[in-house]
């Protein structure tokens, strides 16, 4: 009986996930409204599978990733940039991309989307897209929900200091996986791309 509690708290702690110690709790209040002069990016980790395994957000527009963040299960990362065209990586055990043009006053979503890898879970970024048969749509049934319940997180010093301790280890999963990325087909890459008819102005 013992031996049953102990795996269904294990169960429960890896469905869950667990938040970064290089994050921390948020306030909603705390996001100051986005000038108009900016974009805003929301990366959402609504699924728990792999939840146990942190995945890290890069702008990497200019070539050198800058940190943005840990996305762990059932949390929202927030960055304003400016507009025009930008790239973002996730890292784990690789890495991904996702393409984006921002218009200024404009928020857009992306999910940060497990997958299976070699020795543990991988991830992909997805963008949420105002097209309805999109693989993710701002008129999804669950999209609201996820933006409701997901838990604002901050980036620390912690985590600004981890990015530059594990640079040359981020730089060189960039150069690897990006000729991944530049060998896909032009039709895979405007799936994976937020165009600027996919931000939400403010209300």
């Amino acid at each position: 009986m013992k031996y049953l509690s102990c795996l269904m708290c294990a169960a429960a702690l890896l469905l869950s996930g667990c938040a970064s110690s290089l994050m921390k709790p948020g306030d909603e209040k705390s996001i100051a409204a986005l000038p108009e002069q900016r974009a805003r990016v929301v990366f959402l980790r609504p699924s728990a599978l792999g939840g146990a395994i942190q995945a890290s957000v890069f702008d990497v527009t200019d070539g050198k990733p800058g940190f943005i963040g840990v996305s762990s299960v059932g949390t929202k990362v927030v960055y304003d940039t400016a507009p025009g065209k930008h790239r973002f990586m996730v890292v784990s055990e690789a890495a991904d991309f996702l393409d984006a043009n921002l218009t200024a006053g404009k928020t857009y979503y992306a999910i940060v989307a497990p997958r299976m890898g070699m020795w543990k879970a991988r991830f992909s970024l997805w963008p949420v897209k105002a097209d309805p048969k999109a693989h993710y749509s701002l008129a999804g049934t669950e999209f609201p929900g996820w933006v409701q319940q997901g838990k604002l997180v901050l980036n620390t010093p912690e985590g600004e200091q981890w990015a530059k301790a594990n640079a040359a280890d981020i730089q060189g999963k960039y150069n690897a996986y990006m000729k991944v990325w530049d060998a896909k087909s032009p039709e895979a890459l405007e799936k994976r791309a937020l165009d600027p008819e996919d931000g939400v102005s403010a209300k």
